[in-house]
């Protein structure tokens, strides 16, 4: 029977078996789904709202053991970890609490003779795939608010996270959901494709690459359902002139290499004014110095192993072709003695002299990487943010609100900060640019494309 496995980047060891799913069991999966759609729907939203929130409880209850498992699965380390719970809980609890609103009739105002107003009616069967990097905070997006909107879903985690599918399925089976509102499926890439082709499915919320965002998108050519994309990302920060430079570094640092860099919304390229640069870098330097690289599950480790010996091999590459052509590399990988060569185990590196036709600041890193460029004004930054093929978020650091709203204006993004980096609201909409994807997930409007509009247009009076 064919399966997967997980292999664990903290010893490379298999730490996850699963059988994948068998198509009878794919097909029965998808037909519950379906059937259990109406009813669930049918369900006041108080009791949707209800049923979910003791999952969310059931979720919380058990952070700690959660957290174990993320660290062995993809690397992330321990003292990390526990805080995506925390963060999962912060998300869905704030879209039970906004569903009301957000899921309310749209009254379009008083006609003599008529009523009229519009509902958001749920899609049907929604097919969350969901990546390794973030488990569970990026699957909650989808979930939560499709669950909510009365739709039933079917989740097809990493296969590299595929604990996170079955804790969800635990969690929402304790709150007493009914029997086929949440499943879940571990499948290979070709029946994920033959599940988004399937009749049952009507929207699939996918996050993970752009080349993975492609193979969904032809998936489901044809078919007329909705798809969100949340891809990849290449972010950048500005460091203004008037910046405060001690929380500028701080900030930016810790956005570039927080899960070992692994972030879809993580800092990539770091341009700092002219008058600011020497001291910038500097301080960065020195600041990555002294992160802890080692064995995830070692309390004193803030900078764990990547996923994927492979991927690590890939930031490798990025670096050597960078400084091949010039680029000035800061760190000594000798500071580090857990960096090992061939292994998910991989120093953090800041570069400078970078060009912005260098791969490594024009294709998405994925690690513990950061170029840093000089720039002279606020001009040559905005030219500089938007050269890219992405456009997830990006950042602005600086005393000036004004300043900040106005350069913000002209950065092509889905999200802008300012004094800040690498973090999600739920009350903002998710959403990204370019090669980052469309679609939106969180706030009210994350509602939106997991809902249909259905016009009511009645004539009272004859």
């Amino acid at each position: 029977m064919p399966s997967l496995q997980t292999i664990t980047p903290v010893d490379g060891s298999i730490y996850v078996e699963r059988p994948l799913a068998e198509p009878d069991e794919i097909a029965a999966v998808l037909t519950k789904a379906e059937a259990a759609q109406p009813d669930w729907q049918a369900t006041a939203l108080t009791e949707r709202q209800a049923l979910i929130g003791k999952a969310v409880d059931h979720l919380e209850s058990k952070r700690d053991e959660l957290a174990q498992e993320i660290t062995w699965q993809m690397g992330r380390p321990i003292s990390q970890s526990p805080g995506e719970i925390v963060g999962l809980a912060e998300r869905a609890r704030h879209m039970i609490e906004i569903a009301p609103e957000a899921l309310a009739r749209i009254d379009v105002g008083e006609k003599p003779g008529f009523q009229r107003f519009i509902t958001r009616e749920a899609l049907g069967v929604v097919f969350v795939i969901a990546p390794w990097n973030y488990p569970y905070l990026t699957s909650i997006n989808a979930i939560v608010p499709a669950l909510l909107a009365g739709n039933t879903v079917i989740l097809k985690h990493s296969a590299q996270t595929p604990q996170c599918a079955e804790r969800y399925a635990e969690a929402f089976t304790a709150a007493g959901l009914p029997e086929g509102v949440f499943q879940f499926l571990h499948l290979s890439h070709e029946d994920t494709e033959g599940v988004i082709q399937s009749a049952e499915v009507a929207f699939v919320a996918f996050t993970g690459s752009v080349a993975g965002g492609e193979a969904v998108e032809q998936a489901a050519a044809g078919r007329f359902i909705g798809v969100g994309l949340e891809l990849g990302g290449k972010d950048p920060a500005y460091v203004r002139a008037d910046a405060d430079l001690d929380h500028a570094v701080a900030t930016t640092i810790d956005g570039a290499f927080f899960n070992s860099g692994q972030s879809c919304c993580g800092i990539e390229r770091i341009y700092v004014h002219e008058d600011r640069f020497v001291d910038f870098t500097e301080r960065a330097v020195k600041l990555i110095g002294e992160y802890r690289l080692g064995r995830p599950d070692n309390e004193d480790i803030n900078l764990g192993p990547l996923a994927r010996a492979s991927a690590a091999r890939w930031v490798k590459r990025q670096v050597d072709k960078a400084v091949s052509a010039g680029a000035k590399a800061h760190i000594d990988a000798r500071q580090f003695p857990a960096h090992q060569p061939g292994t998910p185990y991989l120093a953090p590196q800041l570069l400078t002299n970078v060009k912005h036709s260098m791969s490594v600041m024009r294709e998405e890193t994925f690690g513990p990487v950061v170029g840093v460029m000089s720039v002279k004004d606020d001009a040559e930054a905005i030219k500089f943010m938007n050269d890219s093929d992405f456009g997830l978020t990006a950042s602005v650091f600086t005393k000036d609100e004004d300043a900040a709203l106005k350069i913000g204006q002209q950065v092509n993004t889905g999200t802008w900060f300012m004094n800040r980096c690498d973090y999600l609201d739920p009350a903002l909409a998710w959403t990204g640019v370019k090669q980052s994807g469309r679609g939106c997930t969180l706030s009210s409007v994350g509602f939106e494309q997991l809902t249909r509009p259905k016009s009511f247009h009645l004539k009272t009076a004859i």
